[in-house]
């Protein structure tokens, strides 16, 4: 009886010892022999996964902001700035509305800039990046009036600027742009997601476009 009382009292006064040690013993720990240096590591995630900040994984222009290499007000930066809005800079990518690649191009205006094989233009960055200052050329052409005549206006809250027509092009179609500018606002279409003429006025204001030369017939050759 005594020998079953004893296990009853010791077992539990054991751990409990155990705890008090652990939590409320003295004296600084001595951390260097959990130090990494001299290992030879081998990670399973990419650099650029894991300095992301999931916090703002919603939110695009966040991402953008914080993520994005600092390119100034480039045209390269231009580029890359609409490439990660539209897909996150996916050359592969297929939204459910059938745009395609990193810049989301639907296939009438891939037509119109001479690509007339979406499946390769899919899988092939190079005339990805050519079919941009195509069409974005071919969209200065168009508006080449407009930008003369807005440049610098506000309208509404937004400042016109010719990077932010020429982003709105993208998004919405030189004419849509002409309304947005020609009706003072007044005229704001967006597409299924809801992005704006405005918004990507706005958004993509303030680049340096001067190395995108205005051409009619402008088009996408490998």
């Amino acid at each position: 009886m005594i020998k079953k009382v004893f296990n009853y009292i010791a077992i539990p006064l054991a751990i409990l010892t155990a705890l008090f040690v652990g939590l409320y013993s003295s004296g600084d720990k001595d951390f260097s022999s959990y130090s990494t240096e001299g290992l030879d590591l081998h990670f399973t995630v990419s650099d650029d996964l894991a300095m992301l900040d999931l916090t703002v994984k919603d939110d695009t222009d966040s991402i953008l902001e914080h993520y994005m290499p600092y390119l100034g007000n480039s045209y390269l930066a231009f580029k890359e700035a609409i490439g990660f809005k539209e897909s996150r800079g996916n050359y592969f990518t297929v939204n459910d509305f059938g745009y395609l690649g990193k810049y989301q191009f639907g296939a009438e205006t891939l037509q119109l800039i001479g690509i007339h094989n979406p499946n390769a233009f899919l899988y092939t960055p190079e005339l990805q990046e050519r079919a941009f200052l195509a069409n974005a050329q071919r969209n200065k052409w168009i508006l080449r009036r407009d930008i003369k005549k807005f440049d610098g206006k506000k309208i509404g809250n937004v400042v016109v600027t010719e990077s932010g027509i020429l982003a709105a092009a993208h998004l919405a179609g030189p004419g849509s742009v002409q309304r947005f500018l020609r009706s003072y606002g007044k005229q704001n279409v967006s597409d299924a997601f809801g992005s704006s003429v405005a918004y990507y006025m706005e958004r993509f204001s303030g680049y340096d476009t001067t190395l995108i030369e205005a051409n009619k017939t402008a088009k996408a050759l490998l």
